[in-house]
């Protein structure tokens, strides 16, 4: 959204695919899942009288959108991209096939996942660490409004206090908000670490990548 309250901006997508390109540059491969909270938010729209189930598909059609604005953005950079939709919409991107997608990465493809897991009552976040253990990912990175994980919303509290390093039972223990208890649980089960880390911050992903910089790793207690 940039500095807006809804919807795409255009040099805010840019500077997200800029940080995506200089992670490439490192010669990482990179799978993106993309939420849709500047669009529609299942859980708030579900608040509002809308079935819960068809509130979620609808920001599963809404993820769709923002993956195809990456998608364009990545190739006017020049990266070759793929989006994978969960919810099949073979017009417009391609079906989610496990193979398929470790192919276009081995390809040097940027993979997009769209649709989120593809069913209801699941998020993004959740989506996330599904994909990630999928693909054999070394790193879970999530992308936030801020720098890492807070005892307290930062936003409303200046006293809070952002932690360096927290292990999964730590965040499922003090119901931290940074990720659903889904997520958090999958990646502990799979042992993919999550670096939490603000896209506010030009080149902050390639410095979460390089272990620089202000974020928060949840990992297990052995890699603190």
């Amino acid at each position: 959204m940039g500095e807006g309250s809804f919807g795409l901006d255009a040099p805010a997508v840019v500077r997200v695919c800029e940080d995506i390109r200089t992670v490439l540059a490192l010669g990482v491969q990179v799978c993106v899942v993309v939420g849709a909270g500047n669009i529609f938010r299942g859980v708030e729209a579900a608040a509002k009288n809308i079935e819960r189930a068809t509130a979620d598909y609808m920001g599963m059609l809404a993820t769709v959108i923002n993956a195809l604005a990456l998608q364009g953005a990545l190739e006017r950079l020049g990266l070759q991209t793929r989006v994978l939709s969960a919810i099949q919409m073979q017009t417009i991107c391609e079906p989610y096939i496990r193979r398929r997608a470790l192919r276009h990465l081995e390809k040097g493809r940027v993979v997009i996942f769209a649709a989120g897991t593809g069913s209801p009552y699941f998020t993004t976040d959740t989506a996330a660490a599904l994909r990630a253990s999928e693909m054999g990912c070394e790193c879970l990175l999530k992308a936030t409004k801020v720098d890492g994980v807070y005892d307290s919303d930062p936003v409303k509290n200046q006293k809070a206090i952002r932690h360096e390093k927290l292990t999964y039972l730590d965040v499922l223990s003090r119901d931290l908000k940074v990720m659903d208890a889904t997520a958090i649980s999958l990646a502990r089960e799979n042992h993919i670490p999550i670096l939490v880390f603000s896209m506010r911050n030009p080149g902050g992903f390639a410095d979460a990548v390089m272990n620089r910089g202000r974020h928060t790793l949840i990992a297990d207690p052995e890699m603190r």
